[in-house]
């Protein structure tokens, strides 16, 4: 048997480590270099892209998360505070079932549209006019209809002429000269997509929420987890109404009993 040492295995990571005395994150000292000095915003961004935002790129990534934190009465919320009073370890079950239930629906539309936008730029020069922006879209719109696939991002359930937060978000991005291609774009489909779907929809916030992250140069594959992050907060919100003004088993009363059962084999 040989009396060389054998190194122990050794798991590289850029983001941190741990001692007995001190916590690295980001090549910076947690408790000297970032807490109380770096918002959550920045630090997430910071994280993912392993570079620290500018103050402008911070200022458009926390007016997003802004954004994404709308949880209204959604089904989302419904589950939420249904799942605190009914389950063991209910906080926790509760988060899980809220975060879970927006994942497929409410939290994709960020990703979709971003995922979208971006394919449809890649390997190309994008346009460097507005006509030229205007007829992409207009040949992305007409594929989608031939295929019979939506666009992600175009209209919404509630604000069914315009979503408050578009015209904000757009403003704040050109207000500090972040616009890019992913937004361009998606304002292109917002002109022209009446022309072949005969009907005006509106853009929707958490589109041009993706449209955003992406033109910020984030990973297209976790703007899903950013709308979750966002997503968190609005639910600890719901949980903490619950607490206040609980109607989670109203909920599940009214529910159950209006709920119509039909043979399985029917």
């Amino acid at each position: 048997m040989s009396d060389e040492q054998v190194a122990p295995p050794a798991f590289p990571t850029s983001l941190g480590t741990s001692t007995a005395d001190e916590i690295r994150l980001l090549g910076q000292d947690l408790t000297a270099d970032l807490m109380g000095k770096v918002g959550f915003g920045e630090l997430a961004f910071w994280l993912v892209a392993l570079r620290r935002p500018t103050p402008s790129e911070t200022r458009v990534f926390e007016a997003v998360l802004v954004a994404l934190a709308d949880h209204g009465f959604t089904p989302t919320a419904i589950a939420a505070r249904v799942t605190y009073l009914s389950a063991p370890d209910s906080l926790q079950g509760a988060l899980a079932a809220g975060l879970l239930g927006g994942g497929s629906r409410f939290l994709g539309v960020t990703e979709d549209c971003g995922m979208f936008l971006h394919q449809a730029l890649a390997g190309g020069e994008p346009p460097t006019d507005e006509t030229g922006w205007d007829d992409l879209a207009l040949e992305l719109v007409e594929q989608s209809r031939a295929n019979g696939t939506f666009i992600p991002g175009l209209g919404h359930p509630v604000h069914k002429v315009q979503d408050p937060r578009t015209p904000v978000l757009i403003d704040l991005v050109r207000e500090e000269g972040l616009e890019g291609p992913h937004l361009k774009l998606f304002q292109a489909i917002g002109r022209v997509h009446e022309q072949v779907l005969g009907r005006k929809l509106p853009l929707n916030g958490a589109g041009v929420c993706g449209a955003a992250l992406a033109d910020l140069g984030l990973p297209v594959e976790l703007l899903r987890g950013f709308a979750l992050l966002a997503r968190a907060a609005g639910l600890l919100g719901q949980l903490a109404e619950e607490r206040r003004r609980p109607i989670g088993m109203d909920i599940y009363s009214t529910v159950d009993r209006n709920a119509v059962y039909v043979d399985p084999e029917s």
